[in-house]
């Protein structure tokens, strides 16, 4: 199981502050969790500019130009969110017993260390 999940909330630790233009303290949603490369893509967070060759739709429109998304930042980079406190933390993993129609089953469950939340 995944420290950080696609839809998880966290935040940039490491990096320049944002007084300095940085994304360090930036909280956002995580979009895409890259496994190959280790890395992840937050919403708002490590925007780059690309630059699109002019081309033209069917319609005539042009397309193209200067565009602004979101790059892929390593997962060490960011922490997940405490929803307790809406702090930065650790993320641990327990296991519960579940029953469901009668039937007890062991489940693995995400923590939050400094809450001890679910997540």
């Amino acid at each position: 199981m995944a420290n950080i999940k696609k839809g998880d909330l966290v935040e940039v630790i490491t990096g320049t502050t944002q007084e300095r233009g940085g994304d360090r303290g930036k909280q956002g949603k995580v979009i895409e969790v890259l496994r190959d490369s280790e890395r992840v893509v937050v919403e708002g967070v490590n925007f780059v500019t690309k630059h699109v060759r002019v081309g033209q739709t069917q319609r005539g429109s042009k397309t193209g130009g200067i565009e602004q998304h979101e790059a892929p930042i390593h997962v060490s980079n960011v922490a997940i969110v405490d929803p307790k406190t809406k702090k930065p933390t650790r993320v641990g993993f327990r296991t519960e017993e579940v029953e469901k129609d009668g039937v007890k089953k062991t489940v693995r469950v995400r923590y939050a260390k400094k809450s001890g939340e679910k997540l």
